[in-house]
């Protein structure tokens, strides 16, 4: 704790009482000039005990303008100056205008309590290593010393005695889920398998509930839609290994769809219900899809792309309507479904590392990757969230987010399958109709993302947001800035947040409720869990190496880039990749802890405190997040440009204030001024999902390129949209309109006073 400078500093030795006074010294020659009358000191504010001390000494300290004493006071320039700080006296405050000086080595000296603190940690310390260990002083005495020196001094027991309790506890954790693991691994075990035993334990337990419709399923019907979506698939030829795409919008029969073909062992392609064109031809069929199963609200978006696949894929269509006019060969599956078996399928000869399904992610490589999801990935994932946020069976999770995502299927989805609980499905979320539901429900639970707290927050006041029985906000990408509001407003007791992606290995959970965490890794015992944040450079995000060729590790405070070390041996720290080898391989770095190991790279720049705990800074590369979505600059670009006739189109993400995420902005080369803004915005309606449509444009002659014929981003992102910036012509999505409007100096103030809504 720091004193402000007109108490008496804690620590400091007392000045005795003296009986006389000291001897004055004697005057000086009559030829020398008077001798300089010290001045008062002039307080100055405590400098902070983490930046680094001047190492000259406090001689040179006091040079030519003046220094400090080792109080930390103002000394004057000159030779009273440098006397001073050679062996003068330590100065401290006595009162507003009083000061005080002392000699040092006085006697007397009250001790602080972190000494007492310390000394007393010591003694006990001492006390165990000769009453439990029973050392001898000659061996006790230097293990003290080697145990001070190996733990990092004082600040290591400070870490140790605020952080152990969280550390344990998580060990735990991770211990009981890794144990888990091993014994699924050893008994071939498979997601279909553990829902099947959860099915027996709660048979009539209600298991989902789709809040469009109000249907709700028991855990017997989920269990039998299953099985009959595994006996028809079965009957029509498909077997273990094959692929089915499922293109639809969240709904019960979702879950039901994709487990069921878990039961033969089919993996499923999860495809994103707002890809149209190009990128949903193209997840189709870097998949090898043998079959696509797509919901009647999808029809248009199949309508497109029909004509592009291959004959031999079988189309299969869920909902009430009769799309049968508009694709051609398309069977209806719901009264196909209701005529088939509902026993239990024979069990395919699948493990728990088999491939689940596949969930798709943008990336720098274009369009969306095929992540592989297997059985052990799933488990885990699901089982750390249940775990180390300490849930319960007969919590109800209200789940709005889509489910061809990892946090609506595997973290939201998963807690059904897998521990029993029941899940409120929302096809698509609505701030005004949030808590209603959760109240309708009684929901325990909600997931979120970063965009639906400030959502909320933005809504009136309503009485029902305080009539709930929400405990818990499970999600990721909370902003330290509204946390504590969102959490008092709506009477949230816990906000679970956390870190991960579909593919990674270095999942993170802030299982202790710390504001504007995204998880933590122990200071203690880091090795425990492989993972780390290593120094990037600022401009191309490449890692830095030190003189051996290993990354260089970031200190407490510094900003780094998050990597996990792959352990092929440990499902747990094992990387699964994408469909694409070569993608695989770019998510990978090899010499990042010690020489000859491979790291996962997340792409994603965090910085941790002393206490270990990590909090999100900035997603690097090509690949930035608006709206709850990873959007791809290299896949835009290529769709502007096809649709403008232009080589040079540069897609990069801006920031706008009090928005989460960044907004996707191009610059597209123009010197003609041929572009048709009106067409432009219809074209890209037709070719892109709302979240990935360009927010701003910005037209310029030509974009800047390097030597090797890269787009030079870094200058466009620092410009932004600021039309004060930026001489170039500039426009705005107008999203109420569909169409962009010129982005003056009016309407860049009413952006950034959050007046006009994007």
């Amino acid at each position: 704790m720091r004193y402000p400078l007109r108490h008496r500093a804690v620590g400091l030795p007392r000045r005795p009482r003296r009986l006389f006074p000291p001897r004055r010294a004697a005057p000086p020659p009559l030829r020398a000039a008077p001798a300089p009358q010290p001045p008062v000191p002039v307080p100055v504010p405590i400098p902070d005990p983490g930046q680094p001390r001047d190492s000259s000494g406090p001689a040179a300290a006091a040079g030519p303008r003046g220094g400090r004493c080792r109080a930390g006071l103002q000394l004057p320039a000159g030779p009273a100056g440098r006397a001073a700080a050679a062996g003068g006296p330590r100065c401290r405050p006595r009162s507003r205008s009083r000061w005080r000086c002392r000699w040092p080595g006085r006697t007397g000296a009250r001790r602080s309590p972190a000494t007492m603190l310390r000394l007393a940690a010591f003694a006990a310390l001492l006390l165990f290593f000769r009453v439990s260990l029973e050392l001898s002083w000659a061996q006790a005495i230097p293990a003290l010393f080697v145990f001070y020196l190996g733990s990092g001094g004082w600040d290591f027991f400070l870490i140790f005695i605020k952080t152990v309790r969280r550390d344990v506890t998580t060990g735990l954790v991770l211990l009981r889920v890794k144990w888990q693991v091993w014994r699924h691994v050893k008994e071939k075990n498979t997601i279909a398998k553990i829902f099947q035993k959860t099915a027996s334990k709660y048979p009539e337990k209600t298991a989902l509930i789709f809040q469009g419709t109000g249907e709700s399923w028991t855990f017997r019907q989920l269990d039998e839609y299953s099985n009959q979506v595994a006996n028809f698939f079965y009957g029509q030829g498909f077997r273990s290994g094959d692929v089915v795409a499922l293109f639809m919008e969240s709904r019960n029969q979702y879950v039901g769809l994709w487990l069921g073909l878990a039961k033969i062992g089919v993996e499923t392609a999860l495809v994103n219900s707002n890809l149209r064109m190009e990128a949903l031809l193209h997840c189709i069929t870097i998949s090898n899809s043998k079959a696509v199963v797509f919901g009647v609200e999808m029809t248009e978006a199949m309508q497109e792309v029909q004509a592009s696949l291959e004959k031999s894929i079988h189309l299969y269509w869920s909902g009430e309507g009769s799309p049968e006019s508009a694709l051609s060969g398309a069977k209806h599956l719901d009264p196909l479904l209701q005529t088939a078996q509902r026993h239990q399928p024979t069990p395919p000869d699948k493990g728990f590392l088999d491939k689940l399904f596949y969930i798709y992610t943008s990336g720098t490589t274009g369009m969306p990757k095929a992540a592989i999801v297997v059985n052990c990935r799933y488990f885990r994932m699901s089982s750390l969230v249940f775990y180390g946020f300490r849930m319960r069976p007969d919590d109800v999770m209200y789940d709005c987010l889509p489910l061809y995502h990892a946090a609506g299927n595997i973290v939201g989805i998963g807690q059904c399958l897998l521990q029993g609980m029941t899940i409120v499905i929302r096809k698509k979320f609505s701030a005004s109709h949030f808590w209603e539901d959760c109240v309708k429900y009684n929901c325990t639970i909600v997931q979120y993302i970063g965009e639906i707290c400030r959502y909320l927050l933005n809504q009136p006041y309503q009485e029902v947001e305080r009539q709930h029985r929400v405990r818990m906000a499970l999600g990721n990408g909370l902003r330290a800035s509204i946390w504590r509001e969102f959490m008092a407003r709506f009477g949230i007791a816990q906000v679970a947040e956390f870190y991960g992606a579909t593919e990674c290995n270095c999942s993170l959970g802030n299982f202790d409720n710390n504001v504007g965490s995204c998880g933590f890794n122990s200071r203690i015992l880091p090795g425990v869990y492989p993972i780390g944040l290593v120094k990037v450079d600022e401009d191309t995000m490449e890692l830095i190496r030190g003189p051996d060729g290993v990354c260089i590790r970031c200190q407490p405070g510094e900003p780094g880039q998050l990597v996990g070390r792959i352990v092929k041996s440990n499902p747990l720290q094992h990387f699964d990749g994408y469909l694409n080898q070569s993608a695989t391989n770019k998510k990978i770095a090899r010499d990042v802890f010690t020489k000859g190991d491979a790291a996962y790279l997340t792409g994603d720049v965090l910085v941790m405190d002393k206490y270990g705990y990590m909090y999100f800074r900035d997603r690097t590369g090509d690949t930035f997040r608006w709206k709850g979505e990873n959007v791809s600059t290299t896949e835009v670009e290529g769709t502007l440009s096809r649709i403008l006739s232009l080589t040079d189109v540069v897609v990069y993400g801006v920031e706008i204030p009090g928005i989460e995420g960044k907004a996707g902005m191009a610059a597209i080369a123009d010197p003609d001024n041929s572009c048709d803004l009106e067409s432009f915005a219809s074209e890209l309606k037709k070719a892109l999902p709302l979240y990935a449509r360009p927010v701003f444009l910005r037209f310029l002659h030509e974009v800047s390129k390097t030597s090797t014929y890269k787009f030079q981003k870094m200058e466009l992102r620092k410009q932004g949209f600021d039309p004060s910036l930026v001489k170039d012509k500039l426009y705005f999505l107008d999203c109420r309109q569909g169409r962009y409007l010129p982005l003056d100096q009016e309407a860049f103030s009413r952006i950034q006073s959050g007046q006009q809504k994007l």
